[in-house]
């Protein structure tokens, strides 16, 4: 996988620990190029959290679609190809409005 790390002319738009159905715990970043999502794991002894492996790295181009699910437990839901994630972070109304404005000022470059 590709490094979590900027790369040139990418900032970080938004950035939150959270968890994705089936990938579990980690942080999700969205860039104004990428979404990133890197795994995290906790040590209950020291109370602090690492980072680890980059587990997606998803270009905004290859996102097909993103939207809100969810009543009492809210996902915003990220779908690309054949694949959908679903990540359970704070504020889902907030992440699905600027990864589609990322999304879309991608295809104007």
């Amino acid at each position: 996988m590709n490094s979590a790390k900027p790369r040139q002319g990418e900032k970080t738009i938004l950035q939150e620990d959270c968890a994705e159905d089936k990938l579990k715990n980690g942080i999700l970043t969205l860039t104004n190029q990428r979404i990133i999502f890197e795994k995290t794991e906790g040590k209950i002894a020291t109370l602090s959290k690492s980072t680890g492996d980059v587990l997606l790295d998803i270009p905004l181009n290859k996102v097909s679609s993103v939207y809100t699910e969810g009543f009492i437990i809210k996902k915003v839901v990220i779908c690309m190809d054949d694949k959908a994630y679903k990540f359970g972070v704070f504020n889902t109304g907030k992440w699905a409005k600027e990864i589609r404005n990322q999304v879309n000022m991608n295809k104007v470059v």
